[in-house]
């Protein structure tokens, strides 16, 4: 994958973020791992991916460390692709992701929604801070400048 980073953006978690799975088929890949899909062909049948990008994708995950390819079959050699530590680490965005485009449907015009395994229930998942318990998602929170920061950075949260 071709960097889309801005020289300025560098620095920046989101634009780092964004070059693990900025492209829309790794987070309909990691989607389906979360799923339970492991193989190449459970992939390509349930995305219609193409071969050679499929290929692609995979390898891309893998060399990213977001995946593992281990093989379960010798002859031929077959491989599975599971979630590493790093791609499990990702579930909460994909989570928070599917909630907001699910927010922007009518409930009847929801294909998939997140439930409580045992109750069933569905859930609104939202995002707070571990410390107080208070959502982080409104004025109460603000990016500020981190001890890595650059000039650039140090000048926009100043």
């Amino acid at each position: 994958m071709g960097s889309k980073v801005r020289l300025e953006d560098r620095e920046c978690p989101l634009s780092t973020a964004l070059g693990y799975v900025g492209e829309w088929w790794t987070l309909l890949l990691l989607h389906d791992a979360f799923d339970g899909y492991t193989r190449f062909d459970q992939f390509q049948h349930n995305l219609g991916i193409s071969t050679s990008m499929l290929t692609a994708r995979l390898r891309d995950l893998v060399d990213k460390g977001l995946l593992e390819k281990r093989p379960y079959q010798q002859r031929p050699v077959r491989h599975e692709y599971v979630l590493t530590e790093l791609g499990r680490s990702l579930r909460p965005v994909l989570v928070a992701l599917a909630a907001w485009g699910n927010s922007r449907l009518a409930p009847e015009e929801r294909s998939m929604v997140l439930v409580d395994a045992e109750t069933r229930r569905e859930v609104e998942p939202v995002l707070v801070d571990e410390a107080t318990g208070r959502r982080v998602d409104g004025d109460g929170f603000v990016f500020t400048a981190g001890p890595a920061a650059g000039p650039a950075f140090r000048e926009r949260y100043a």
